[in-house]
């Protein structure tokens, strides 16, 4: 049962490999270039566990202490994750003990797989989430670490790694404006962020930009976001 479940699952984890090797590598790479070791490229990975949010928190280890500023942006960072968990606590409710660990590991990629995957009726269903969410895990633990451990034989100062996701997000919002009919969410957030980088500056703006982006889908009718 569980073998034929890991075997089901594989495949759908193939082309998820391919983004946390390059991403994986680049911040084990930014990690062992700032001065940190491996222990806490490993810790970040393993506890962590959030893309987005272990970049933005190298940034915020090397500066001054600030530990609601971290809760504040960690929460807004991951906030997606409570809303499309929701979906999946029917998929998960029969799972046991695998399901603290499949909440536990629930990224982006695990969900959108779990969403989409056509599971043969012949194989168990919660063991393929599992297996789902564990390889992608892996995934991700061996691109961080091997970029670190790979940053030893580069022997010059690393300079544009730390724009590794920025980039990677560049492209996924020129991907999203070339397919979308209607642009506005777009363009209010390109708003909202300049507005709070005007008010509080390029060191604060972006957990201020996260709280009204927030605030402004909060209050805005279901019947526009469904529009949109």
């Amino acid at each position: 049962m569980k073998l034929k479940a890991f075997k089901a699952a594989l495949p759908y984890t193939l082309p998820i490999l391919t983004g946390y090797l390059f991403l994986g590598f680049a911040y084990g790479i930014l990690m062992s270039d700032k001065g940190f070791s491996i222990i806490w490229t490993i810790l970040m990975a393993s506890c962590v566990f959030a893309g987005a949010m272990q970049f933005a928190a190298i940034p915020l280890l090397l500066s001054t202490f600030n530990p609601l500023l971290v809760f504040m942006m960690t929460l807004l960072v991951n906030i997606r994750h409570l809303f499309y968990g929701l979906s999946m606590l029917d998929k998960y409710k029969d799972a046991g003990w695998k399901k603290y660990l499949m909440i536990f590991m629930l990224a982006d990629e695990a969900f959108s797989v779990s969403v989409a995957a056509n599971v043969d009726e012949k194989v168990n269903k919660q063991w393929f989430y599992f297996f789902v969410s564990l390889i992608c895990y892996l995934y991700w633990q061996a691109a961080c670490i091997g970029g670190h451990l790979f940053a030893v034989f580069i022997p010059m100062k690393i300079v544009g790694l730390d724009f590794t996701l920025t980039a990677l997000f560049y492209v996924m919002i020129l991907n999203q404006w070339d397919k979308l009919s209607n642009r506005k969410y777009v363009l209010l957030g390109f708003g909202l962020t300049l507005i709070a980088l005007i008010l509080v500056g390029k060191t604060q703006f972006l957990l201020l930009a996260m709280l009204m982006i927030l605030l402004v889908f909060v209050f805005i009718p279901e019947k526009q976001h469904d529009q949109s």
